[in-house]
């Protein structure tokens, strides 16, 4: 299949390049705990032997950070780190990392007296000064508030786009210009024109592209081959990720699926004839990443799967979630959520919290919810 890729720059990433017609690459997140240093080695070896272009590692302290430096001595696959809310760690993970990611949507909850500009310059000159790349990943539910606050709510693509490119203007006119762009949702389709809308903007500027919040396989690799069909067979994506929810034995299948679908859209093998059903029971859950703060989140989230099915026609969204980062903001959407603590599983409708409830006992919760709700349709 003869494809003709986006005119997008160069940008290096340790030893690989992306963008201007190199090949896509492939990425993952490590799901090992970051201070277990021993493991988060294993699996990102793991990631890059499987053909992982980029291993992305969460860091959320500087605990996390001093295990990140001999995480560097362990491997030699290329590393992102994933900063959310706490800026200031840029400046300790740059020496050992070969990008950054920081989401426009986070950097409002430290030092909220500073403005944003100076807290991206920050980043940016710990980018420049240690050699890395940035990635300006920005998420359907941490949205930057002021963007949000100006569109109808039924409108979540333009508030992500406006975001997006103020933030390439900005970084821009630092004269940095080594990143690239996520624009992530959990609906394949809204991945889709996001990123049309971005690409027809900044047809220069390499994309990350995912869904997020997949789910579990199979539903969580046709959601994502959807969208990506959609836009790697029209030239737009240059990076990728496949998310998955999963055991950590099994991570490394994120990464195969992302290789087995860019091999199947160049050799023209295109599935979309096989169509994900929108209008069913839909079950999002984000991947097994190392922010989970109970394991029992990936046994919740099949164990929600399983008991839903009954409900299987009717137009629902039920979202789990592993952790407080995308919890909150990403259930926000959904007909019913789940967000994971460490002992208790918060349960909503929609925006509203019904509780927090123990993990073995929050099925019948949520499955009373959902026999409701199926009453009103």
């Amino acid at each position: 299949m003869k494809i003709t890729r986006n005119p997008t720059r160069s940008v290096a990433i340790g030893s690989i390049t992306v963008g201007n017609g190199h090949p896509i690459a492939v990425q993952s997140m490590t799901a090992t705990k970051t201070q277990n240093i021993e493991a988060t080695i294993a699996q990102a070896e793991a990631y890059r032997l499987a053909g992982a272009g980029v291993v992305r590692i969460a860091v959320d302290s500087d605990k996390d950070a001093e295990a990140l430096a001999e995480i560097r001595k362990g491997t030699t696959a290329n590393l992102a780190v994933d900063l959310q809310e706490n800026f200031k760690l840029a400046e300790l993970v740059a020496p050992y990392v070969d990008k950054i990611r920081y989401n426009p949507g986070h950097l409002y909850h430290h030092q909220r007296e500073k403005p944003w500009q100076d807290k991206v310059r920050f980043i940016i000159e710990q980018a420049a000064t240690h050699d890395c790349a940035i990635r300006i990943g920005v998420n359907c539910g941490s949205v930057d508030p002021a963007k949000k606050a100006k569109y109808d709510a039924d409108d979540s693509i333009t508030p992500m786009i406006e975001s997006a490119l103020e933030h390439c203007e900005f970084v821009d006119s630092l004269g940095f210009t080594r990143y690239v762009v996520s624009l992530k949702d959990s609906d394949p389709s809204k991945v889709v024109e996001v990123n049309k809308r971005f690409a027809t903007e900044r047809p220069d500027v390499p994309l990350h592209l995912g869904v997020t919040e997949a789910g579990m396989p199979p539903d969580g690799v046709i959601k994502t081959r959807i969208a990506f069909e959609q836009l790697i067979g029209h030239g737009i994506g240059d990076t990728v990720r496949v998310s998955l929810t999963l055991p950590n034995d099994r991570k490394p299948e994120e990464v195969a699926a992302g290789l087995g679908i860019i091999d199947d859209i160049y050799a023209g093998r295109v599935r979309s004839v096989v169509k994900f059903d929108d209008k069913a029971l839909n079950i999002i859950s984000c991947p097994s990443c190392s922010r989970v703060e109970n394991e029992a989140f990936i046994d919740l989230a099949q164990s929600v799967k399983e008991m839903s099915t009954y409900a299987k026609d009717y137009d629902i969204t039920i979202a789990v979630m592993g952790c407080r980062v995308n919890g909150p903001g990403e259930t926000d959407d959904a007909d019913l959520g789940l967000w994971c603590g460490p002992a208790k599983v918060n349960l909503k409708r929609g925006t509203e919290a019904l509780g927090a409830f123990g993990y073995d006992e929050i099925l019948p919760k949520l499955k009373a919810e959902l026999d409701a709700i199926i009453a009103t349709k």
